[in-house]
Order: structure tokens, then C-alpha cells, then sequence
């Protein structure tokens, strides 16, 4: 096994779910097929497929800068369930040891955990 190629998301609307993260999220949508009702978008190499069928994940997507990026958001009236705050200093496991890694969590159209990270 060498790297992710593709996640799936719960979605009980699709049309609204692919409005959600083609228009808010900004992600390019790659395609939608009718039936049987799937919506694919790139998250930086990684397919993300939209479908009633998948279960609900966590998603956890990088972030250059956190408070524009929920700023952005609040512009779409997206709901943040936690607020951008630290939750880890890098020892080096996983960078640069010293890094802060921040975080803000926020549903999606379908009521999805997804959080940005820094």
C-alpha cells in the first residue's frame, strides 16, 4: 500500500452536499453520476466521494491560515462546534518539533464532522 486515493462522506442530500463543498469548501468538484447518485471532488490528490450509502467520517483538512479560513466560512454561515484552538506542540513525530497544530471543527450540510488544521 503506498497513499489514500479516495474517501467517502455521508450525504443525504446530494445536491445540497455538492453545493457544500464545491461552493463553500472550494473544492474542485471532478463529477457527479445519476444514478446511482455519487459526487466526486479532489482534496489535493485525494478522490472525496459524496454518497447516501457511506458512512459518516472525520475529515481533517489542512489549513495555511485558520482564522481566514473560518472567517471565510462564517461568511456561509457555517457553524463552528469548536472554536480554532491548540491542541498539540509538535516533539517532532509528526514535523517541525516546536510547530503548534491548531484546530477548528465545523459540520457540513449533512451534519458531518469535518475540522481544519493548521
Amino acid at each position: 500500500m503506498r497513499a489514500l486515493v479516495q474517501v467517502a462522506q455521508h450525504a443525504d442530500d446530494l445536491d445540497r452536499a455538492t453545493t457544500f463543498y464545491r461552493d463553500v469548501l472550494g473544492l474542485r468538484h471532478i463529477a457527479t453520476y445519476r444514478p446511482p447518485g455519487l459526487a466526486f471532488f479532489d482534496l489535493d490528490g485525494v478522490r472525496l466521494l459524496i454518497e447516501e450509502s457511506a458512512p459518516s467520517a472525520v475529515l481533517y483538512l489542512a489549513s495555511d491560515d485558520l482564522e481566514a479560513d473560518v472567517a471565510r466560512l462564517r461568511t456561509h454561515e457555517v457553524a463552528f462546534v469548536e472554536e480554532p484552538h491548540l491542541i498539540f506542540t509538535d516533539d517532532g513525530t509528526f514535523g517541525t518539533p516546536g510547530k503548534e497544530i491548531r484546530m477548528a471543527a465545523f459540520r457540513d450540510s449533512e451534519g458531518n464532522l469535518l475540522c481544519l488544521m493548521t
